[in-house]
């Protein structure tokens, strides 16, 4: 007669406690590190109000951010533009809608693609920089050194770079949407030979006030995930070079995430404020 070792149901139960305390210090560090993250930004919200920022702190941050992000920013927006007529052309020649085309690619720049992508390009090249500045300076004691002198390192460090995204990404949000309804325009007019009066006769009329608003206002959010994120992680930079290395990696990897998740419920959110005011319902393109 066979018999049942008993190792067996113990290395199955050892295996099971393994899993189930893995998860909990998974979920564990990830609370601990909402937890830190909130803490943060608290702390820096409180230094705004608290004590106005120096003119000559703010002044280079707000190059670096702003006027060094314009030409990429502006690149991205018009090569956008014109993907978007490229894709969307054979589908409304199918249909017979060619002239309706700017509405789409107009629509579709100035709610979703402007913002998100103006707060991509300012997360890979502001976010990704101002954790690896920072991460450099945690790990030389530079931020250890503004600490024992009696100054704050978040009103001194982040506070500025924090206001340089929030203030300056509607203005790359609002170059990102010129050029792309510029590069749109190009590529379905001058190559596509689609008449200029009706495609933006349709584009007034399907793109609104509101339409334009309700992306500015998302990119105002999107800029302050960017800053806060970024700067979190250069602060709790490891040491040595694979730390700040590591910590501008996942600024980047953490504000893009954060970046589609506020895309995703401030869409709901605005498209809800949109119907409350606008009850007729959606525009409609047939």
């Amino acid at each position: 007669m066979a018999t049942t070792s008993p190792a067996a149901p113990a290395a199955s139960s050892g295996w099971l406690v393994g899993q189930v305390a893995n998860l909990g210090d998974f979920a564990m560090a990830t609370v601990a590190g909402i937890g830190d993250v909130a803490i943060f930004s608290l702390q820096t919200l409180g230094w705004i109000f608290a004590r106005p920022q120096r003119r000559d702190v703010l002044v280079p941050n707000f190059y670096r951010i702003g006027v060094m992000s314009l030409p990429v920013v502006a690149l991205t927006g018009l090569f956008i533009g014109m993907v978007l007529a490229v894709q969307s052309y054979a589908q409304f020649k199918a249909l017979g809608l060619q002239t309706r085309l700017g509405s789409v690619i107009n629509l579709s720049l100035v709610r979703e693609l402007g913002p998100v992508l103006a707060a991509t390009m300012l997360a890979g090249r502001v976010g990704s920089a101002m954790a690896a500045e920072l991460g450099t300076m945690r790990v030389t004691e530079q931020i250890d050194a503004l600490e024992s002198m009696g100054a704050n390192p978040i009103y001194y460090l982040v506070v500025p770079r924090f206001l340089g995204c929030l203030i300056l990404i509607p203005s790359l949000t609002v170059m990102a949407d010129f050029m792309g309804v510029l590069g749109g325009y190009f590529y379905s007019h001058v190559l596509l030979g689609i008449d200029y009066h009706h495609y933006w006769a349709n584009s007034r009329e399907y793109v609104d006030v509101f339409d334009f608003v309700m992306g500015v206002f998302k990119s105002l959010f999107f800029g302050a995930a960017i800053a806060l994120v970024s700067c979190h992680h250069g602060f709790h930079c490891e040491h040595g070079a694979e730390g700040v290395g590591r910590a501008a990696t996942n600024a980047f990897v953490h504000s893009f995430v954060l970046i589609l998740v506020l895309d995703l419920f401030l869409g709901i959110w605005l498209n809800n404020v949109h119907d409350f005011f606008r009850p007729e319902g959606p525009r409609r393109l047939l």
